[in-house]
């Protein structure tokens, strides 16, 4: 009998996902609208796949933290991302940390249910879409600095974007105030400026709860200018 853990904060995802596994011959799906629960679960319940969305109510790209605690304990359970993060940094980032496949919500019922099947046989998924912009990203080395950042990195960099106090980021991330402010640190020396909020400017599109895309311009020591772009959910 499979066993599938869906971890996601939308209801009607959680209900589609369900129905989609029923049909595909699933006879076990257990759900979680949070990480923590999700993690819980997965300790108790252990199954034999994992879908997580990557973004959660509670933090910016909350879930590859998920996978990456996950790993501490578990390096066999397959992991299937199903998000709506389509930039190759989160899709390689995703990878890294220990994701066996990686869909896009935005893709067929058919993919899900076939990326569900070869994540469940102990085969990595990638559509070909999604594999030729990573291996591009690749390609190009280290000249995008986001690609160099760390998981905390990347998701204190999205919640500032938004505008929040170190304060807040710090309950965000369940971290403490002087772990947000070295964080930070380390985000000016990798991007290249003095200050975040003076000499970084960030520009947000897209709708509140979807994907946005976050511009960092930044002015470095001796005037020149970069724009580096993400897609990201905060």
């Amino acid at each position: 009998m499979t066993r599938v853990l869906v971890i996601d904060d939308h209801p009607i995802v959680l209900q589609g996902t369900r129905q989609l596994l029923e049909d595909a011959g699933v006879e076990k799906i257990m759900q979680a609208q949070s990480l923590s629960d999700g993690f819980r679960m997965y300790r108790t319940q252990k199954p034999d796949v994992i879908i997580v969305d990557l973004a959660m109510r509670t933090g910016a790209l909350g879930g590859l933290s998920f996978i990456r605690r996950l790993r501490l304990h578990d390096q066999r359970t397959p992991v299937l991302v199903f998000t709506m993060h389509s930039d190759p940094v989160i899709v390689s980032r995703a990878l890294e940390v220990g994701a066996t496949g990686y869909v896009l919500k935005d893709t067929s019922s058919d993919e899900l249910v076939k990326a569900f099947q070869r994540v469940r046989d102990g085969r990595p998924y990638l559509s070909h879409d999604l594999a030729s912009e990573v291996a591009f990203m690749e390609a190009r080395g280290t000249a995008n600095p986001l690609k160099r950042m760390t998981v905390r990195e990347l998701q204190t960099l999205a919640l500032i974007a938004e505008g929040k106090p170190y304060g807040v980021i710090a309950e965000h991330l369940h971290v403490s105030y002087k772990t947000v402010a070295n964080t930070c640190t380390q985000l000016k020396a990798k991007l290249g400026v003095r200050t975040l909020p003076g000499q970084t400017a960030f520009r947000l599109q897209g709708l509140p709860q979807g994907p946005r895309r976050i511009e960092v311009r930044a002015v470095n020591a001796i005037g020149a200018s970069t724009v580096t772009a993400i897609t990201i959910n905060v």
